[in-house]
């Protein structure tokens, strides 16, 4: 427990009430001024929190720790069998953006079968992946092509789209893939690398018709 002050055991009760405008006014004051005691409540709340804005106070109030204090635990919440623990704590891991962290985004997580799980993963992967080992995540990241629905391939395509041109030739590979959903959504993302404003809607329409004419920018 921090130290015993009114205000602190009235934030740390205030992390566990019902209300989630109490919650979310607990959370802030924990991050405004931090205290290495709550470290472990912050990480318990963000694995059961149901509400969004919640959370992502409690993010907020995670990073306003020291990362050496934070980042291990963190790190221990992947390995959880709960979604919402490996995703929450991936989430912070990518807000706090400690590269001591990268070992632990495993192939398993980028391709966790839980979807919010998967997209947390991604986003922290690209902000913690080492210079130069962009290529080899790009190519782990390409597996999951054709994944999901929309929003979910927005988020993949949005991925590999922040490592650069190392994924033009991977994005060219996947571009002949037999499965259709993922050669278009390939074609989508190469598309939107060359074209931000382009739009992923349009882009993946556009990558259907390819797809069905049989025809990439390669053959023509």
């Amino acid at each position: 427990m921090p130290k015993q002050d009114a205000d602190a055991v009235r934030a740390f009760r205030g992390l566990e009430n019902s209300n989630s405008s109490v919650r979310l006014r607990a959370a802030l004051a924990v991050g405004t001024t931090p205290d290495p005691g709550f470290i472990d409540k912050l990480i318990e709340r963000c694995a059961i929190e149901p509400e969004f804005h919640v959370r992502d106070m409690l993010t907020w109030a995670l990073t306003r720790h020291s990362a050496p204090m934070t980042v291990p635990k963190l790190i221990d919440e992947l390995r959880s069998e709960r979604a919402q623990a490996r995703s929450q704590a991936l989430h912070t891991l990518s807000k706090i953006g400690d590269r001591r962290a990268w070992p632990a985004i495993t192939q398993a997580l980028l391709s966790d079968a839980d979807d919010e799980v998967a997209r947390s993963a991604w986003r922290a992967a690209v902000v913690l992946v080492p210079e130069g080992e962009e290529p080899e995540l790009a190519a782990v990241l390409s597996t999951q092509l054709g994944r999901g629905e929309r929003a979910m391939q927005l988020s993949l395509s949005r991925a590999l789209i922040a490592l650069g041109e190392v994924i033009l030739p991977i994005l060219r590979a996947a571009m002949t893939d037999l499965d259709p959903r993922v050669s278009a959504h390939a074609i989508a993302t190469e598309r939107l690398l060359r074209d931000p404003d382009a739009g992923f809607e349009f882009a993946i329409e556009e990558a259907k018709r390819i797809v069905a004419l049989g025809t990439t920018d390669q053959e023509r």
